[in-house]
């Protein structure tokens, strides 16, 4: 086969050969299709006025997608090398408020991990770009469906003209590059015989009719080189599309085709809940499509009762009342109407019966699927019974948000590797040409910048003056520092600059703090205001060393760090030296500044 008859070939096959996973069928684009159906309310044989649907997917998407989520603030960017470790502040505030924000990175990681929860998969590709591209799941024209990275990797797009010129900024096109037509050939080809197009294609937008294949993998060689062997075979990528003729048949153009290197990693895929033998794992979707499916059954079966309920009948064994009145639709209000002697007319009792049996299936398939999702009604945000303790509820909450934490943390590690081997080379290359950029400081880190900037900029001043000749008049020193931090401290944004070259030869690397801006808020508040009212009543107890070692460890079960609340254990009083307005020599008060400084 050429490579026009292999594509054609295997999208056929990737669409109607479903893979035997020990008697259970599964297709991979039939997964994907029921998943964007199910998700939005479609039912796979239609929506009808008779077929009443409820969404009861949606809601527990979207809570995933809330408790699952992964903010790019917890993402951690720092200096590999002790002695410049001091500069992993600036280029984590270079990622947070500049490379964040230009490139859009929230809704990279949003997208994925929305595709990920739903279809059990979420698939990036490197476009030699600063970030990566999601890729849609339903534009797989095939791949292996027990492995979607193990074998060749197809991608089906439909562009419009404009589209698809622009692509002659990457090659296509270009005889250079392989290519057997220019774009502006094919486009005009295909715009001539659009019409005689296939009905059946799936593509229907009006106006993205140019249907163009991108192909990965490991290919027969001579797909690139006319005199390589038949068995030999290598990394290739091709770009491949077609077009009708005037007589109906399908054509094969190559508009780029080329060599990758073997290590080169053009796509990276993240598996929720993996399923031995299938190339995605259980997503959210398909994790609830059977309560899904008998919940609409159960509401069309209810809707028959209601329309049934609904009805008028009236009941008559006046044969001649019936001929005079088929319908009572026309009788005006306060009518009289004649009934023979002995007969009468009543109304039918509709009344359903068995509206409990369907409301009670109901509930219990809506309950089951939000066990299936880990959606406790606590996380869910309902209302908790009247009487229930709080410290309960917090409990029941936090235990509800258990499954969705492990899976936070699997989503964590695919991007930590998506950072070091995609994006920090790009942020490191722009880095050592040098940045200046306005951020706004956090307190802490107000605090943290200040107080070096205060006592470099104080030693500097003592240096000069040591230099001159000058004398230093006790207290300068601190006099100096204080006026310099307050000035400092007047605004929190501030101009920050990275010097050009100045991480050239150092490793950035990259960890995700998934458990820092996620935290119950409520709940840490909670444990900050006990804790402050314990030390607040009896600051001496954390002079006693036994109680301070318990004070640590109260901390570190309630999920705090001691180090952060280390200011709070009562040192010793300072040894106050006695003050003398004779004056020292000036190098000798220097070297005392300097031992100050580094104690």
């Amino acid at each position: 086969m050429n490579i026009y008859e292999y594509i054609t070939t295997e999208e056929n096959a990737y669409r109607s050969t479903p893979v035997d996973l020990q008697g259970w069928e599964w297709s991979m684009p039939e997964h994907i299709k029921k998943g964007f159906y199910y998700k939005h309310g479609r039912l796979l044989t239609g929506n009808q006025d008779s077929k009443p649907v409820k969404n009861i997917i949606r809601p527990l998407l979207n809570l995933q997608y809330r408790t699952e989520d992964i903010d790019v603030k917890d993402i951690l960017l720092y200096v590999e090398n002790e002695e410049k470790f001091h500069l992993s502040f600036l280029v984590k505030k270079y990622h947070d408020d500049v490379f964040v924000q230009k490139y859009n990175l929230d809704e990279v990681w949003d997208d994925c991990n929305v595709s990920r929860i739903d279809l059990g998969g979420g698939l990036l590709k490197n476009v030699d770009q600063p970030v990566p591209e999601v890729v849609p799941l339903n534009t797989i024209a095939f791949c292996d469906q027990t492995d979607m990275l193990a074998g060749p990797i197809c991608f089906k797009h439909f562009y419009n003209q404009e589209q698809l010129l622009v692509m002659a900024d990457k090659g296509w096109g270009d005889t250079k590059n392989g290519a057997t037509m220019s774009l502006e050939d094919f486009a005009m080809l295909s715009e001539a015989n659009k019409d005689n197009r296939d009905d059946t294609k799936d593509n229907k937008t009006p106006g993205k009719y140019l249907e163009v294949y991108e192909l990965h993998g490991i290919l027969p060689k001579n797909w690139l080189n006319d005199n390589a062997k038949p068995e030999e075979y290598e990394k290739q990528m091709h770009i491949v599309a077609y077009y009708w003729d005037e007589d109906g048949n399908k054509n094969g153009v190559t508009l780029f085709k080329g060599k990758l290197k073997k290590d080169e990693e053009l796509l990276k895929l993240t598996i929720r809940d993996k399923v031995e033998g299938r190339a995605l794992g259980f997503g959210g979707v398909e994790e609830i499509e059977e309560d899904q499916v008998w919940t609409n059954y159960n509401q069309i079966r209810f809707k028959e009762l209601l329309d049934g309920a609904s009805k008028v009948i009236h009941l008559t064994d006046d044969k001649g009342f019936y001929a005079r009145n088929p319908n009572m639709d026309n009788v005006d209000n306060n009518s009289v109407l004649v009934v023979e002697e002995g007969a009468n007319v009543r109304q039918m009792d509709t009344v359903p019966r068995t509206t409990n049996l369907y409301e009670r299936w109901d509930a219990e398939l809506s309950a089951h699927a939000q066990v299936m999702a880990s959606a406790s009604d606590p996380v869910l945000g309902k209302e908790a019974p009247s009487g229930t303790p709080f410290a309960l509820q917090q409990l029941v909450t936090q235990e509800g948000k258990g499954l969705h934490e492990f899976r936070r943390g699997q989503y964590a590690k695919f991007i930590e590797s998506v950072y070091r081997d995609w994006i920090i080379p790009y942020i490191k290359k722009e880095i050592t040409r040098g940045k200046k950029f306005l951020s706004s400081l956090s307190m802490d880190e107000m605090e943290m910048v200040g107080e070096q900037i205060a006592m470099n900029e104080s030693l500097r001043r003592l240096k000069e003056k040591v230099l001159n000749g000058e004398t230093i008049a006790p207290g300068e020193k601190e006099e100096i520092y204080t006026k310099v931090l307050d000035e400092f401290n007047k605004d929190n944004n501030k101009f920050i600059e990275l010097l050009e070259g100045e991480l050239t030869d150092d490793e950035i690397t990259v960890k995700i703090n998934i458990a820092g801006k996620q935290k119950n808020m409520p709940a840490f508040v909670d444990k900050l205001v006990n804790l402050f009212r314990q030390v607040a009543s009896a600051p001496q107890l954390l002079d006693d060393p036994r109680m301070a070692k318990l004070f640590n460890q109260i901390l570190e079960s309630s999920g705090l760090s001691p180090i952060e609340f280390g200011a709070l254990r009562l040192q010793s009083a300072p040894v106050q030296q006695p003050q003398t307005n004779v004056a020292t020599e000036p190098l000798g008060q220097l070297a005392e500044a300097q031992q100050t400084n580094a104690k």
